[in-house]
């Protein structure tokens, strides 16, 4: 497919919803800023028009911003707190990616290289709307909602940015969701329990000597030493994690060498490694280095591997996936069980601090993440929204038992 999609009907709030009657408002309203955002995207750490339009947009809703949580990029807002209560968190990434769109949508990014290529635009605008709904009931709420509007999540820098202010501290739950585009509209992913990968990269250097190519003797490849190296590393997954768990190892890339007749003195790969539990993440980080260092011990090369650390996998707290499922199903979605993503996410580190859930949620997508003619069903964007908002109503409710 080109990657052209055509224009979407703008869903409704399910009927019997526990929120206010003015869906249509709301719909189109977020499905406006959602176009906005697509259209004008920003990198990690660049979100400087992005923060400024989320903090306009609010404020225009009389929804509160707290500037005492400080940050370069990226806001916390807050709901309710009007009644003595307990206070959860809704986190929501702000920003893009360096890619060059291929939609062909009216809206499309008007940044050369860069594009909401993963859908935090929508997650944006999906928290915005529950911000809109919680705040026409915010004299009935038992509590307070507090709303993180994230930079960095594709730096894996921006939830630590945000915990690092203060932004945690006295919540007792936090949620987040991504886009799911090989699940229909109408249909919500939830699962206890590891969803998304620890994601970490690395980074190896082969030392060798050079020499001229005709005498390799002379020399130690570091080329070959690699090659043996990246070939036992396959051993890894297959030796030494059970068949009941799992682990991804990929090199990516190599290089060495600037001549066809010259053996380098160096080569450097590097690639990732995934894993869902940290059990399994420290056996492969310590296996990993132990065949890298002896295959090039064995063959004369000198290695150093470099590890770049990445989040943790994103593990949700059984009790609040359960009550998730459960508002779900209240407002009419299908709830589904997912297979666990391999990718990455930085929400993992919210939930080491406060228990929490992060769900999948169905957007009919053309294209997986991260592909220039990716896109969603902007139908999905206001159950969204309700999702969110019914999230927090009974969260509060549950913690006020």
């Amino acid at each position: 497919m080109n990657g052209a999609v055509p224009k979407q009907e703008t869903a409704t709030l399910s009927e019997g919803s526990k929120l206010p009657d003015d869906s249509s408002a709301i719909a189109d309203q977020i499905v406006a800023y959602r176009r906005h955002l697509h259209a004008n995207p920003e990198l990690s750490h660049e979100e400087f028009e992005t923060t400024a339009a989320i903090r306009r947009w609010l404020e225009e809703a009389g929804v509160r911003i707290a500037n005492r949580y400080t940050l370069r990029t990226g806001l916390v807002a807050e709901v309710g707190g009007l009644q003595e209560g307990p206070t959860i968190a809704i986190r929501a990434d702000i920003d893009a990616l360096p890619i060059q769109e291929e939609t062909g949508l009216p809206f499309a990014s008007r940044s050369a290289g860069k594009m909401h290529a993963c859908g935090h635009d929508f997650h944006t605008a999906a928290a915005i709307g529950a911000a809109l709904l919680l705040k026409a009931k915010e004299h009935e709420l038992p509590g307070k909602v507090r709303f993180l509007f994230q930079p960095a999540e594709e730096k894996a820098k921006g939830a630590a940015q945000v915990i690092a202010t203060g932004a945690l501290e006295g919540v007792s739950a936090v949620f987040g969701l991504h886009n799911k585009p090989d699940l229909p509209v109408g249909t919500i992913g939830i699962k206890a329990g590891p969803v998304m990968a620890a994601a970490d990269g690395f980074i190896v250097e082969v030392t060798g000597r050079g020499a001229h190519a005709a005498v390799p003797e002379a020399g130690i490849d570091p080329i070959v030493a690699s090659t043996h190296i990246i070939t036992a590393l396959q051993s890894i997954v297959s030796r030494n994690v059970g068949a009941l768990d799992s682990a991804v190892v990929s090199v990516t890339r190599l290089n060495s060498g600037t001549a066809w007749n010259v053996i380098a003195d160096k080569a450097v790969f590097d690639g990732t490694l995934r894993t869902f539990a940290e059990d399994v993440r420290t056996v492969v980080r310590g296996r990993f280095e132990r065949i890298a260092t002896g295959v090039g011990d064995a063959l004369g090369a000198k290695v150093q591997v470099r590890w770049l650390d990445g989040p943790p996998a994103v593990v949700n707290d059984a009790a609040w996936a359960e009550l998730g499922a459960r508002t779900a199903s209240s407002i009419g979605l299908n709830v589904v069980e997912p297979k666990p993503s391999p990718a990455g996410e930085d929400f993992a580190f919210y939930l080491r601090e406060t228990p929490g859930a992060f769900f999948f949620f169905g957007t009919s997508g053309p294209e997986e993440w991260h592909h220039p003619a990716f896109d969603v069903d902007e139908g999905a964007l206001p159950l969204a929204a309700e999702f969110f908002a019914a999230l927090a109503i009974d969260a509060l409710g549950e913690l006020n038992g």
